[in-house]
């Protein structure tokens, strides 16, 4: 019974340090802001074919902790994702699997003001757990926009 607890009782740190390690490799907000700004300027200086082979690239500077960066045109389709090239020319324009619309948020947040905030909900990485995301879009002088989200 005694070494059944304490079998247990390490079962339970072993989780809690495995989440705390989850939790020192996702990034904040702020550092998500700060990509998306790299991002902007990277495309303004490089043009799109070479900052999107950038932000691909493992080696790029655009992949950190659990940040990464995707470009989509105002109609919905997605021009460049680090994560998921198979979305790459998907118009996602009606995306809205998890109650939020978010690419027409990110859409109008990039006309309306050319950068800010989208909150959102999206699955957290290595669960099922649907949690609350943010991402920081910065529309572009190629006229569209790049984003980099964050859990909050």
């Amino acid at each position: 019974m005694f070494s059944r607890l304490i079998a247990i009782a390490a079962a339970a740190l072993l989780c809690g340090s495995v989440s705390l390690a989850l939790a020192a490799d996702m990034a904040t907000p702020d550092e998500a802001k700060a990509m998306s700004q790299k991002a902007r300027a990277a495309v303004n200086e490089m043009g799109k074919e070479e900052a999107f082979a950038a932000f691909s690239a493992n080696d790029g500077g655009f992949k950190d902790k659990d940040l990464y960066v995707f470009c989509m045109d105002m109609d919905g389709v997605m021009l460049s994702h680090a994560m998921k090239p198979e979305l790459i020319g998907k118009n996602l324009f009606d995306f809205n699997k998890y109650g939020d619309a978010l690419f027409q948020d990110m859409i109008e947040v990039a006309k309306t003001s050319g950068a800010g905030w989208v909150d959102y909900k999206w699955p957290y990485p290595g669960s099922d757990e649907i949690r609350e995301k943010t991402s920081y879009v910065m529309i572009n002088d190629a006229g569209f926009f790049c984003g980099v989200g964050a859990y909050k």
